[in-house]
């Protein structure tokens, strides 16, 4: 087509009525208007979070999370209440967005306990609870958060507003979040002892609580007069401060059946992730991608985050216990140590499978996680209420198996000091909205139906001329996370395959798996 036809055609079109124009484009196929009927509703998103009214393909009716309905949240707020004296106030803060850098943030994750007791999945938000023996829920319940704002809804998205929030989560009132100062100091005097935790110190070690001073700086840091601050200050730094975490630990180590049946949903999406990862691994692959797609995995089972930094460790990087970089590449005749999970509607998982990159072990593999395995089994038989035993016992019990099972694998154990060598960590912790629920968990304490810990032993051989060379730089740990029943433990992480024969039938592709 010569230019003097293009101008001519252009001079023609212009010539034409703008509607008719309009018309024809409108007419051609790529147009970017479709008929009426298929144009879809404006996707609810008035409640700042998911419930069933904007999310029926996550939430049933009644339910405030996930799996959890109202009634739950009611019991654990009236349990929780009913365990502390009269005369008792419960003051527990939301958590707070955490930034990489600048005004680059983190996606939020909700306090714990905050999370245990409300639901609410909003930070800047603050919980009270007044102990009241002559209402009939036996409390009040006050939830202060920031409510609607259009302006900032535009950049974050909806948040919850207070008439919601007294509807949706059982609140008997919701107030702005600025009311929570002039509120805690008509509240302190009026009680003897006031439950709260003071958040944890940006520069303290693993997050431990700093000062009175910063509680009130992060509930109100422009809104305090001067007395006021120096009456929730004196308050708060008294004799009548008691730790919060400690009681709500106490109901969080036995979880509901509503629990159980969302931590074995989550349980069993990271098992089979497991298991389909180890028919995708290969040798000459990065450790990074083995990461990616296991984690998209868990992504397309409807997880919306890793429960923790995945270790996926090939060959001797399998000895660093918390080894993350993975960054090297799988090479033929290594062992893969992958140490991954994923949460699930508020709750964690964590399991750990070891697997040959060639989809076969070779015999020195095979001796030392045959070792283990008996080692793990034998553990986790033990995971009942009647049994009796609490962790610290299974922790002796385990350092007492893998004695006898390395023995026996040709991995004597040359000094009373050298078990501590080739199993460094522990042999498990309870899991639930945390991945490690033990800040206030016992130890010494018999394990009690409902709880859910893991059992993880594991042996880590340097390259050291006290064990034999064809054993140097295996890392193996085996980790499930087990129910403890009454009778007999129930294992969550059935799914991902552990048996020596299972294992490298996943890695070859004879279990009916695919990668995806």
């Amino acid at each position: 087509m010569s230019l003097r036809t293009v101008v001519h055609a252009a001079r023609s079109l212009s010539t034409q009525p703008f509607k008719s124009r309009v018309r024809r484009w409108c007419a051609r196929r790529y147009a970017t208007t479709a008929p009426s009927s298929s144009i879809p509703a404006l996707k609810p998103s008035v409640y700042g979070q998911p419930l069933y009214p904007s999310h029926p393909h996550l939430m049933k009716p009644g339910e405030i999370t996930p799996g959890i309905p109202a009634e739950e949240y009611e019991r654990r707020r009236r349990a929780l209440m009913d365990s502390l004296p009269d005369q008792s106030l419960v003051v527990c803060v939301a958590g707070q967005v955490k930034y990489m850098s600048g005004k680059i943030f983190y996606k939020f994750r909700q306090a714990s306990d905050f999370w245990y007791l409300t639901g609410f999945a909003e930070p800047a938000s603050a919980l009270v609870l007044e102990k009241a023996p002559s209402v009939p829920r036996r409390y009040r319940m006050t939830l202060f958060s920031a409510g609607t704002d259009p302006a900032a809804a535009q950049w974050d998205g909806a948040r919850m507003s207070h008439a919601d929030v007294v509807r949706h989560l059982g609140a008997d009132d919701a107030q702005p979040v600025d009311a929570l100062p002039a509120a805690l100091r008509a509240l302190a005097p009026r009680f003897d002892r006031v439950y709260l935790d003071l958040p944890p110190s940006a520069s303290s070690r693993r997050g431990r609580p700093s000062s009175p001073k910063s509680l009130l700086k992060y509930l109100a840091p422009d809104a305090l007069s001067r007395t006021d601050y120096d009456v929730l200050l004196d308050a708060f730094s008294s004799s009548k401060r008691k730790p919060l975490a400690p009681e709500v630990g106490r109901l969080r180590s036995i979880k509901s059946e509503a629990e159980q049946r969302v931590m074995r949903a989550a349980a069993d999406i990271s098992a089979r992730a497991h298991a389909k990862t180890m028919r995708f691994a290969q040798p000459d692959m990065s450790e990074h991608v083995i990461a990616a797609h296991f984690e998209y995995l868990c992504a397309r089972e409807g997880s919306l985050r890793p429960a923790y930094v995945p270790v996926v460790a090939s060959g001797a990087n399998a000895l660093t216990i918390h080894y993350t970089a993975n960054d090297q590449l799988v090479r033929d005749g290594e062992l893969i140590l992958m140490d991954a999970a994923c949460e699930y509607n508020g709750y964690a998982s964590d399991i750990t499978r070891t697997f040959p990159a060639s989809g076969t072990f070779t015999p020195p593999q095979a001796a030392l996680y045959g070792a283990v395995l008996a080692a793990q089994k034998a553990l986790v038989a033990l995971c009942s209420a009647a049994a009796g035993h609490s962790l610290a016992q299974l922790h002796r019990a385990s350092c007492d198996l893998l004695r006898a099972e390395l023995a026996r694998a040709g991995l004597p154990c040359p000094a009373s000091g050298a078990l501590a060598e080739l199993y460094p960590h522990y042999v498990g912790h309870p899991v639930g909205i945390d991945l490690h629920e033990s800040s206030h968990f016992e130890r010494n304490e018999p394990i009690k139906a409902g709880m859910v810990i893991t059992i993880e032993p594991g042996i880590y051989v340097p390259p050291s001329p006290a064990y034999p060379t064809h054993f140097h730089n295996i890392g193996i740990r085996i980790e499930d996370e087990v129910l403890v029943g009454e009778e007999h433990p129930i294992v969550l992480s059935v799914n991902a395959p552990k048996e020596i024969v299972d294992v490298e039938g996943a890695c070859q592709g004879q279990l009916g798996l695919e990668p995806l």
